[in-house]
């Protein structure tokens, strides 16, 4: 599961993207200045920024300087109405990764928005396993031993998660950040409910263990 955010002024915009980026099973945040941008990236550590560089209160060249200077993982994707290639040589050297010119194809903007995520530190394994639980991310394929499974967008985010955590503790604050998004009520039991349905599909021998208050893990 890739996680995005989206940071643009435009609001009727920001929500296009990210129903769009939504529909091709991405978890998406959206913010509408620069400062709130940088914080939201240093909360979540989002796989891709798509960043207006015309961005109020912190303009997006300061956001990726300041996401630079934090060490945030995230790759940078900025978008910007000036089209010409200073600004595009300009916005590179920053230390954007991408850079694409409004107006754009939706269409190359997932391409963009992909390829990135597949790019971000921590996120290059496609295929994963434990024991004898292995997924391929980029089929969305799930094997147990030589059973295959199907699994929902929300189990198959939580697997992922706790996968590639290799045995660490994660807490369900992490999962709801990582997997849900930012509309998502935090006293919600979405997580709990969607680790017990995982639990049910995955069979005995139950493969995740629940470490009360603290989160979940595979060991």
């Amino acid at each position: 599961m890739r996680l995005s955010e989206i940071a643009d002024g435009d609001t009727v915009l920001a929500q296009l993207i990210a129903d769009g980026l939504r529909e091709h099973d991405m978890v998406v945040d959206v913010v509408h200045d620069g400062a709130a941008a940088v914080s939201r990236a240093t909360d979540v550590a989002p796989d891709v920024v798509v960043l207006d560089r015309d961005l109020p209160v912190l303009h997006g060249d300061d956001v990726t300087r300041a996401l630079i200077r934090l060490g945030s993982p995230a790759r940078i994707l900025m978008l910007t109405a000036a089209a010409s290639l200073d600004s595009r040589v300009e916005g590179l050297h920053l230390g954007a990764d991408d850079y694409l010119a409004k107006p754009f194809a939706f269409a190359e903007l997932i391409a963009r928005v992909t390829a990135l995520g597949r790019r971000a530190p921590g996120r290059i394994a496609t295929v994963l396993h434990r024991g004898d639980i292995n997924v391929d991310v980029g089929r969305h394929e799930v094997r147990r031993g030589d059973r295959a499974i199907t699994l929902t967008r929300k189990e198959f985010g939580v697997l992922t998660e706790l996968l590639r955590a290799n045995g660490e503790l994660v807490s369900a604050e992490h999962l709801l950040n990582r997997v849900w998004d930012e509309h998502t009520d935090p006293f919600t039991t979405a997580v709990r409910t969607t680790v017990k349905t995982l639990r049910q599909k995955l069979g005995d021998p139950d493969p995740i263990a629940t470490i009360v208050g603290r989160g979940y893990r595979l060991p």
